[in-house]
C-alpha cells in the first residue's frame, strides 16, 4: 500500500512535536523510565583527623615610645650657636674641668699631709735626736722638709767662722723660710679657684646678654615676636646663665673649704716646727724623748 505525501508529511510533523516535547520535559521521560535499584555502596572506615596544630603566635610588640629631640637643649645651642656662644661654652667648661680637678688633687694633698703629722708625733718625737728623727720619716713629707732645713741651719752656724746672729735667730730664719714654702706649695690652686668663682657669673652672664641680642634680631627679621621666633636664643641665654652659676658656686664653696683646710695644716706645720727649734736651741739637738730619759 502506498501512502500518499499529504500521509507521509503529517506522520513527519506528529514525529518531530513528540521529539519536541521529550525534549521540554525530560523529567517525565526520565520518570517513565524503570528504576534500578543501586547497590548499597560498601562501608569505609573513616580514621579521625588529628587537629591541627598552628604554631605559637609571636608575642606582641611591647609599646614603643617615641623620642622627641630637644631643639632647645644643650646640644642643640652647640649646633646652632654662633662662634661667640661656642667660646663661651668652652671657656666655661674649662673653668669648670680646672676647678675640680685642682679641688679633688688639693684634698687629697691635703689628707695627705695630715696623715704626716700624725706619723711625724708618733715617730719624730721617740728619736734620740733630731737628725734621727728626720731620717724616720718620708722623704716627700713636709715634715721632713722643715725639720731638715732647722738641722742643716743648726749645723750650718756651728761652723761658721764669724757668728754674727746667734743659733736662735739663725735657725729660726731657715724654719719660717721652710714653713713658707710649704705654706706657698699649698695654696697653689687656690687663686684658680678664686678667679673661677669671681669671673664664671660674668661669663654665664655675657653669654645671656648674646642670646638676648639674638632674640632681638630674630623678633626684627620676622616683625613680630612669635614664641617660635625666641624661644631658641632666649632659651640659650637662660642656658648661659645656668651654666655660669653651676660653675662659680662649686668654685666658690671649694675655695672657702680648702683655705679652712689649709689653716689647720700649716697649723700643725708651726706646731712641729716650734717643737724642733726648741729641740735644737734648749735640748742640743736632742728630741723630748731623748731629754727626759
Amino acid at each position: 500500500m502506498r501512502l500518499k505525501p499529504l500521509d507521509v508529511l503529517s506522520l513527519l510533523a506528529v514525529m518531530l512535536v513528540s521529539i519536541g516535547a521529550a525534549v521540554v520535559n525530560p523529567g517525565e521521560a526520565l520518570a517513565q523510565a524503570p528504576k534500578t535499584e543501586t547497590a548499597p555502596a560498601a562501608a569505609i572506615e573513616v580514621k579521625p583527623v588529628p587537629p591541627e596544630v598552628k604554631p605559637p603566635a609571636p608575642p606582641a610588640a611591647g609599646p614603643t615610645t617615641e623620642v622627641v629631640e630637644n631643639p632647645y637643649g644643650l646640644e642643640a645651642l652647640w649646633r646652632q650657636g654662633d662662634f661667640v656662644a661656642r667660646g663661651t661654652l668652652i671657656i666655661l667648661m674649662i673653668m669648670s674641668i680646672g676647678s675640680w680637678y685642682i679641688g679633688i688633687v688639693k684634698v687629697i694633698e691635703q689628707a695627705r699631709m695630715l696623715k704626716d703629722g700624725k706619723e711625724a708625733d708618733d715617730k719624730f718625737w721617740h728619736a734620740h735626736s733630731v737628725q734621727e728623727g728626720v731620717a724616720m720619716l718620708k722623704e716627700d713629707s713636709a715634715f721632713r722638709f722643715v725639720a731638715e732645713k732647722s738641722a742643716l741651719a743648726a749645723a750650718h752656724h756651728a761652723t761658721m767662722q764669724t757668728k754674727q746672729l746667734d743659733l736662735n735667730t739663725w735657725v729660726g730664719m731657715a724654719l719660717q723660710r721652710a714653713i713658707d714654702v710649704v705654706s706657698n706649695r699649698l695654696q697653689s690652686g687656690l687663686a684658680f679657684l678664686a678667679t673661677v668663682g669671681s669671673t664664671a657669673p660674668f661669663v654665664g652672664l655675657f653669654g645671656t646678654v648674646w642670646g638676648i641680642y639674638h632674640a632681638l634680631t630674630a623678633i626684627g627679621i620676622a616683625g613680630q615676636a612669635s614664641i617660635d621666633k625666641v624661644a631658641g636664643p632666649v632659651g640659650e641665654a637662660l642656658i648661659m646663665t645656668a651654666l655660669g652659676l653651676a660653675v662659680a658656686v662649686p668654685a666658690v664653696l671649694g675655695y672657702n673649704w680648702l683655705v679652712r683646710r689649709n689653716r689647720v695644716a700649716m697649723e700643725f706645720i708651726r706646731h712641729f716646727g716650734g717643737g724642733v727649734h726648741m729641740s735644737l736651741l734648749g735640748r742640743g739637738g736632742r728630741t723630748r724623748a731623748d731629754s727626759e730619759s
